[in-house]
């Protein structure tokens, strides 16, 4: 897949940036039960991700741009924006939410070669949302296309709330 002519859609983005930012806070089993897929998963893509790079976690966002976060992954090293304690995340832990940073911009942004706009995220989101299996990749896509199209067509600049829940099935498909 070229990664490189992905764009997030006008139309639908702003759609799933409502539906993320209307949702209910109300945690439903199967987001709970999505989630401990989704965590599971992301651990053993960790265990796989610091084979290849050397992770280190930071209280300060490391990277002015992905073409910085590319050059030192190039060089074996990777720097993640560790998770602020006012923002923790309903169903995660604090460091499960850091691995999924983690891996996300490994596995997502760099081996997409996309950087940290919105088309970037959408190109980062359908590169990475294949590593997922069942409603895991529901709640992957909750975390990076949801909370993404939030960011970037609704509640620009303010980072979204996190939330436990699932977004609609048709949110998780990708486009042709």
């Amino acid at each position: 897949m070229d990664y490189s002519k992905i764009e997030a859609d006008s139309v639908r983005g702003p759609e799933i940036g409502r539906l993320y930012v209307e949702a209910s806070p109300f945690i439903t089993s199967l987001a709970r039960y999505a989630y401990r897929q989704f965590a599971a998963q992301v651990a053993e893509q960790y265990r796989e991700l610091v084979k290849e790079v050397v992770v280190r976690f930071s209280e300060e966002d490391p990277y002015a741009s992905a073409e910085e976060m590319f050059r030192d992954v190039r060089k074996g090293f990777l720097a993640v924006y560790a998770t602020p304690e006012g923002q923790r995340h309903p169903l995660l832990a604090l460091r499960e939410n850091d691995m999924f940073r983690a891996v996300h911009d490994y596995y997502g942004h760099f081996l997409s070669g996309r950087d940290f706009s919105r088309h970037g995220e959408e190109a980062a989101w359908v590169r990475h949302s294949q590593m997922f299996s069942g409603l895991a990749q529901r709640a992957m896509t909750t975390e990076t296309r949801g909370q993404t199209s939030a960011l970037c067509w609704i509640t620009t600049p303010e980072f979204p709330e996190q939330k436990g829940i699932l977004l609609p099935d048709w949110v998780s498909r990708i486009p042709e």
